[in-house]
């Protein structure tokens, strides 16, 4: 059976156990989902499930999203994601929400990390930078050695240094469910999620169960 949605992140908090122990939970706003489309391996080569999330005014979509959505006398949606299944046992055009998911559950969350901006070895790769004695004036925060000056007389592809940080997709795995409210349509899962407050997530079954 699939199980998937789409949904914006909240904000981290913490929920206590029958034992008082805190549990740090991340609070996603997942759902209502609608499913645009079915892709099959027979039409498209593949078979996935697509859900278009969010409703907002026609005019703040392209033609083709319009149009596309229109077909399934759907409302005008901002996101639309896919999911791949080998056997989407669902129809197009339903509405699902949180009840498909239960306390216990464990799934994976995707989302786009906290942009870093240009940033240096030290944060960036977690590097321990030079020695803060022996004559060093300026290489507390420097990356090192690149290589060799004649042999091999350039940096290899692929060396670690400074650069842009974040702003990549990320996927946190295994992360069990700890709150279902289908009135608020609230997930809460144990554990942190990539991404700002109000970024938009995925979430899937976990692979790894």
């Amino acid at each position: 059976m699939f199980k998937g949605l789409i949904g914006k992140k909240l904000g981290m908090t913490q929920v206590f156990d029958k034992e008082g122990l805190a549990i740090p939970i991340t609070l996603i706003e997942a759902g209502p989902c609608y499913v645009t489309q079915i892709r099959t391996v027979k039409r498209d080569g593949y078979s996935a499930v697509q859900l278009g999330f969010q409703e907002v005014k026609a005019k703040k979509l392209a033609g083709g999203e319009l149009g596309h959505l229109k077909k399934k006398k759907l409302p005008a949606l901002r996101f639309i994601r896919e999911f791949r299944i080998k056997d989407p046992e669902i129809k197009e055009g339903i509405k699902i929400d949180v009840g498909q998911f239960e306390i216990g559950n464990h799934v994976d969350v995707v989302g786009t990390s906290k942009g870093r901006g240009f940033t240096g070895a030290v944060k960036r790769y977690n590097f321990r930078g030079g020695p803060k004695t022996h004559g060093q004036s300026d290489r507390l925060r420097a990356p090192g050695s690149r290589g060799g000056g004649t042999t091999p007389g350039r940096t290899y592809k692929g060396a670690r240094g400074p650069g842009h940080m974040g702003n990549v997709r990320v996927t946190s795995q295994n992360l069990k469910v700890v709150l279902v409210d289908g009135e608020k349509n609230l997930l809460g899962v144990n554990g942190s999620v990539p991404g700002p407050r109000g970024g938009l997530v995925v979430i899937k079954e976990a692979r790894k169960q």
